[in-house]
């Protein structure tokens, strides 16, 4: 099965509803306000794993920043909803990135989170001159994960910018196991704030309240906004 095959054949999803998405985004805008003071934060809903029909319902209630892990579900996404005409969300991505998916996605993501490496930052560069990115930072030192060391965060940003990229700002993700994500989200802030990078992409479901308490400009929310997610298979 390909990368994109969220459900087996014959699988009928269960979709919240535009009503249920409405009500699910409004409770979690209040809660992000209530901790923001006063700051912006974009949602991004996390539509991995569901078919192209929670992106037109997200869409509906007015999440058009939208993010994928993975790259071939991504581009059918994109594709499908090209066929019949429907508005494009801003695509991140979200997901581990491979150097040889950037090809595929080249002139369909609008913010790339997850940029860790020299190569990426040539590639993107070379299939989609101009873009925007993220610098993704493995703050919590779990082998693991994606994710340049601290240490690298400043070379990578100059390499993007020689690149011809545009690097808004850094990404990461909070600590597994249940540990206190607060140390990772400042500790990313902290670097944030020392190359003046104005975007912080930090804060799921279970802990974004805690990222946008720490300055997190971007949260990335899955289940809060659709329901549990469905299993991928293949």
């Amino acid at each position: 099965m390909t990368e994109h095959a969220a459900f087996p054949t014959g699988a009928t999803p269960k979709l919240a509803s535009i009503e249920e998405i409405g009500e699910r985004l409004a409770s979690i805008r209040q809660r992000i306000d209530a901790v923001a003071a006063g700051r912006p934060v974009t949602v991004v809903a996390v539509t991995k794993t569901w078919p192209v029909e929670i992106t037109r319902r997200a869409m509906a209630v007015g999440l058009v920043d939208c993010g994928e892990n993975y790259a071939q579900a991504l581009a059918a996404k994109a594709n499908e909803l090209a066929e019949v005409g429907d508005r494009q969300p801003r695509w991140h991505f979200i997901g581990g990135l491979q150097r040889n998916k950037i090809k595929l996605l080249a002139g369909v993501v609008d913010l790339w989170q997850t940029v860790d490496r020299d190569v990426l930052i040539d590639q993107i560069s070379a299939r989609a001159p101009g873009s925007a990115i993220l610098i993704q930072v493995n703050t919590t030192n779990e082998e693991q994960k994606s994710g340049c060391k601290p240490d690298d965060v400043g070379r990578l940003i100059e390499h993007g910018l020689a690149a011809g990229l545009e690097v808004r700002g850094l990404m990461t993700l909070g600590p597994t196991g249940g540990a206190d994500p607060r140390p990772s989200f400042a500790g990313l802030a902290a670097l944030a704030d020392r190359y003046q990078l104005p975007e912080l992409s930090m804060g799921m479901t279970g802990d974004f309240e805690l990222a946008v308490a720490e300055g997190s400009t971007i949260v990335r929310i899955g289940s809060a906004l659709f329901g549990a997610r469905q299993p991928k298979v293949g």
